[in-house]
């Protein structure tokens, strides 16, 4: 496990981090903080939550995810572990979140994350991070933007960026940090904090795997260029990407079969030709599946953390192993030559 400083800042995190929007739906107590022990054993210091977990989202289990990570992160040394997590966007029909309609302005951020560090059991939060924007964009398997908003989004950007900033001020959190969002939006926060005088954004945390690699058609250069680092979530796409699907697939437990409202987007017809060439490419270089996907979004220059999520702690322990394979340049360029063929499945 590699410890490295995000870029700016002070704050040390691990090169792989666990995600945790089973825990209080798939994952039970017991089995989630046996996943939070292991994967601090293993050198892992950044967890990763939201207010809304766990997933799917439910008004009946809203926040739960929290609660169990609190319960945990009491026992422990507090400055041994990095703790992100999000603040809800509007626009998504969570209306049971602070009662809706969930506006990125100061008040609704400070109740956000007052109820959050009472659910983590904590003073303040590592990292605090806007889990969608609130303007209209094709997210969450969407792909057509449509020019129809016509609002000053830049001005209200710069209300969400001064908020975050008063959060900041207040010592409840470290870093802020951006997620699901755009090139333009990720340059419009940066450009506010410069010209405001206000904190920076410090990471950009979307979704990033072999049959979905969009971040690397804008937002790769300007995590270079402006020293942000990518939380890659769903580095496996939903578990399509360990094979289970092809070969276990009956499995009532799998998140695609239990949810399948999540499956339009990891049911497509273009998904199935890359699937059978990564798994060649798997096979021939005596690699599994999954240690192929994690192993490539680990090697991107841009990828600060590899967030793993897993519903048991078999699935956890598989999951680290495999993120820690490095591949060869030629494993790199055969992925290529797949991923010129069947670009962005499952966007």
């Amino acid at each position: 496990m590699r410890i490295h400083h995000l870029p700016g800042t002070d704050l040390a995190i691990s090169d792989i981090g666990l995600g945790t929007m089973t825990f209080g739906e798939q994952t039970d107590e017991a089995c989630a903080h046996a996943q939070l022990d292991h994967a601090l054993a293993e050198g892992i210091n950044l967890f990763d939550m939201a207010e809304m977990y766990p997933v799917p989202g439910r008004a009946e289990t809203q926040g739960a995810t929290e609660t169990i990570v609190g319960q945990w992160l009491a026992r422990q040394a507090r400055d041994r572990v990095v703790i992100a997590t999000k603040v809800a966007g509007p626009s998504r029909g969570f209306h049971w979140i602070r009662g809706g309609p969930l506006a990125l302005d100061l008040a609704n951020m400070r109740a956000a994350l007052e109820a959050s560090l009472k659910r983590l059991r904590t003073d303040y939060v590592d990292l605090y991070q806007i889990h969608w924007p609130s303007r209209p964009l094709p997210i969450f398997g969407g792909t057509q933007y449509e020019a129809r908003d016509t609002a000053d989004r830049a001005e209200e950007i710069d209300e969400q960026l001064q908020a975050l900033a008063t959060l900041v001020r207040e010592g409840k959190v470290r870093y802020i940090g951006l997620s699901n969002e755009t090139p333009w939006g990720t340059l419009r926060f940066l450009d506010a904090a410069q010209r405001l005088g206000l904190p920076r954004i410090v990471t950009i945390q979307n979704a990033y795997n072999l049959l979905n690699r969009t971040f690397e058609s804008g937002l790769s250069e300007v995590c270079h260029r402006e020293r942000l680092g990518l939380l890659a979530y769903s580095p496996l796409a939903f578990g399509l990407l360990t094979g289970k699907y092809q070969t276990h697939g009956s499995d009532p437990q799998a998140r695609l079969n239990r949810f399948p409202e999540f499956g339009p987007r990891y049911r497509k017809a273009a998904i199935e030709p890359a699937m059978e060439g990564y798994a060649r490419i798997a096979e021939n270089f005596g690699l599994s599946l999954g240690a192929l996907a994690l192993g490539f979004v680990r090697s991107r220059f841009f990828t600060a953390s590899t967030l793993l999520g897993a519903r048991t702690l078999a699935q956890l322990k598989e999951d680290i192993m495999h993120a820690k394979v490095v591949l060869s340049p030629e494993a790199l360029a055969a992925i290529e030559e797949i991923h010129l063929r069947s670009p962005n499945p499952a966007p």
